[in-house]
């Protein structure tokens, strides 16, 4: 059995690789594959790093928690195109759509690594976190209980532990739909500086090792992925049905309008695009000693596999 871990299990951000166990596409290609809740990414990557996972559902920059430089670990494929998270202030602010003045003396709750893409869009727009008085923290979380970040951030900002959140379009749904939250940046849709949709995208990552020594098995991986892409565009209302299975029915309401609004961004490929775009917000932030190459970060020999 294979184990595929996810940071955010409740959310949209890694749907398609929990689809691709929900709806058989895994085991239709001779891969039996479990879902676990790893949270944060750092942790999910580490596990990955030190063999108790084989597949990393995730933040594809965030694989230099556990592996720097990108040695060691590859990229199989997307789950979806460009940055997916979400800058959601409470509605008291009356923030408007773009207007980053107002996290200004703020706390935003972010989970770690996660972070990162707040923090570099924010210095790009000309907000200083330490003379404009920004806190950005981890969300607090109930002691004991294992984190679904989104619907814990929606939770925090509904009971004004913190001032905003930075993370999936679940948690920006529910604080919508409750009334708590305002977007204020979807990056994904063309918020924020145009440099900041390929820091990072929803990526499918394994060990360079597992390539080379089950290169069949990747390239399984990466066609249920793509099967996946296909079954939700062709009949989007497979995401209720996988919601029902993994979601409260809250959040199982919402997934296939969240699903809908993604699909234009179900495409498995990385471009050498994303991976410059990766590369350089990586450099900004410090967290790379080198020149960081296509062939480093994704698989050659699988590009074929990221069309149908």
């Amino acid at each position: 059995m294979l184990k595929l871990a996810v940071p955010d299990l409740i959310s949209n951000s890694y749907f398609p690789a929990e689809a691709a166990i929900e709806l058989g596409f895994f085991r239709a290609r001779g891969l039996d594959v479990s879902l676990e809740l790893i949270f944060p990414v750092d942790r999910a990557y580490q596990a990955l790093r030190d063999g108790s996972v084989d597949i990393v559902a995730g933040s594809a920059h965030s694989a230099l928690a556990a592996f720097p430089d990108f040695e060691g670990v590859k990229l199989l494929c997307a789950q979806a195109q460009g940055m997916y998270w979400f800058l959601v202030m409470h509605a008291d602010f009356g923030a408007t759509r773009g207007d980053l003045s107002v996290v200004r003396g703020k706390r935003i709750g972010a989970a770690p690594w996660v972070e990162m893409g707040l923090r570099r869009i924010l210095a790009d727009s000309g907000i200083d976190l330490e003379a404009d008085a920004v806190t950005i923290a981890p969300v607090p979380s109930p002691p004991g209980q294992t984190v679904n970040f989104g619907l814990n951030a929606a939770k925090a900002l509904e009971e004004r532990l913190i001032d905003g959140f930075w993370a999936n379009g679940m948690a920006a749904a529910i604080a919508e739909r409750r009334g708590v939250g305002t977007v204020v940046l979807d990056t994904r849709r063309g918020d924020g500086p145009p440099s900041s949709f390929d820091f990072t995208m929803a990526s499918i990552a394994t060990r360079a090792s597992f390539v080379t020594e089950q290169p069949q098995a990747a390239k399984g991986v990466v066609e249920a992925i793509v099967a996946t892409h296909q079954a939700l565009r062709a009949d989007v209302e497979l995401a209720g049905r996988v919601g029902e299975a993994l979601f409260p029915p809250s959040q199982a309401e919402l997934i296939t309008d969240l699903i809908r609004r993604d699909l234009p961004y179900y495409d498995a490929s990385i471009s050498r695009k994303s991976v410059e775009g990766m590369a350089d917000f990586l450099r900004k932030l410090g967290l790379l000693g080198k020149d960081l190459r296509y062939e480093d970060v994704i698989c050659p020999q699988l590009v074929g596999s990221w069309t149908p």
